[in-house]
């Protein structure tokens, strides 16, 4: 079997992440109450610091849309991959300057996390971003044990963490702080209060939740305003439609941020079933629905896809990107790549029309198709939050 091209099957995706329990973290750990008035009106407070929050400036054309009241470019940049799990790290220059060119096209939010690398991605992200710390807002996480592996999120923990990402991030500043993974062992309340205090003390400007559920949001909602979650959402991944989370991010006026918006980068059309992934480096290897027969078996979602891309002129990333950002308009993707020109195309994608003609026949075709594979592993699937 042929060895992966990095570059073509991580350029348009972001997450998952490795667990390591038995050792220190080597690699990434796994796969992120103004209730009376209209959620979306309301003022809830951020917490933003009195000298005043700055105002983002975009390099190119791009429209902004609202995270709670965290303004954004539409398109995100998820930056994990860069640095960890869809194959090797690139070269740290490469990531820089693919990274200052995404804010050149527009784009005015970045995402990384302590974890990828674990550490790396932050210290590079951060270097990237220094010249226009001003003019950018950058989400990061905690809520991984990278000594110990498994998950930590006491308040002790949660404000040590925060503490070592403003370093790596060159920032005084947090723009979104996001509980990567709910600690079944900590009550949300105590990490909303946790990240309250840190708001309070300007050192972090808005809340997040990764892969929280429905239940969990409302209740840290209910302590400190949430911005933000981000879940895993895509055409062939849409989990958030049926549990309640994009429900009630919607009710509580709370922006979503998809990781995965092109599947972990199937959607792209790039993975051929002949290529193999590298288990030293790329998670992907260890999901079910990246063995060979799955990719395989997942090609008539592909068909689909490129049937559209066909009428619209684009690539089947850009139809991706183009069918989430027409979901709601509080969704801001984040794929990912390392790669100018997947950027490019990514950047591209926001530009993609779907008409509502068109989004209830690519609904209505692909829900006569099967999904083959899972998500994510069995490991990393205990540690995504289902309480009811």
């Amino acid at each position: 079997m042929n060895q992966i091209d990095f570059d073509a099957s991580i350029s348009n995706d972001h997450e998952p992440m490795r667990v390591n329990r038995r050792e220190v973290l080597t690699g990434i750990a796994a796969v992120s109450a103004g209730l009376m008035l209209s959620p979306f009106a309301r003022a809830a407070s951020s917490g933003t610091p009195k000298s005043g929050k700055p105002k983002l400036g975009r390099g190119g054309d791009m429209k902004t849309r609202k995270l709670g009241l965290l303004e954004v470019s539409e398109l995100g940049a998820g930056c994990m991959s860069i640095s960890a799990n869809y194959g090797p790290p690139a070269d740290r220059q490469q990531g820089i300057r693919v990274i200052r060119k995404a804010h050149d096209g527009g784009v005015t939010f970045f995402d990384t996390a302590e974890v990828y690398g674990p550490y790396t991605n932050e210290d590079l992200v951060g270097e990237a971003l220094a010249p226009i710390r001003n003019r950018v807002a950058i989400a990061t996480k905690f809520g991984f044990n990278l000594e110990a592996g498994g998950l930590i999120s006491r308040p002790a923990h949660i404000k040590k963490s925060v503490e070592g990402s403003l370093k790596r991030l060159r920032t005084d500043r947090i723009d979104l702080c996001y509980q990567h993974r709910v600690d079944p062992s900590v009550p949300i309340e105590d990490v909303a209060g946790a990240v309250k205090d840190l708001i309070q003390q300007g050192k972090v400007l808005h809340f997040g939740l990764s892969e929280a559920s429905a239940a969990t949001i409302r209740r840290a909602h209910a302590v400190q305003a949430v911005s933000a979650v981000q879940t895993e959402y895509s055409l062939m991944e849409r989990s958030p439609e049926r549990n309640g989370v994009l429900a009630t991010c919607e009710a509580l006026g709370i922006g979503f941020v998809p990781w995965g918006p092109v599947g972990m980068g199937y959607l792209t059309g790039k993975l051929s079933p002949r290529m193999k992934l590298d288990p030293k480096t790329d998670l992907r290897s260890g999901f079910d629905r990246f063995t060979a027969e799955n990719l395989a078996a997942n090609q008539p979602i592909l068909d689909v896809l490129a049937r559209f891309a066909t009428q619209k002129n684009a690539t089947l990333a850009q139809i991706s990107l183009a069918w989430l950002l027409a979901q709601k308009p509080w969704i801001v993707p984040i794929p990912g790549t390392r790669n100018a020109d997947h950027l490019q195309e990514n950047l591209q994608g926001a530009a993609v029309q779907l008409t509502p003609a068109e989004l209830v026949e690519i609904n209505a075709t692909l829900s006569t198709l099967t999904v083959h594979g899972g998500r994510m592993n069995a490991e990393q699937m205990k540690i995504v939050d289902q309480t009811a």
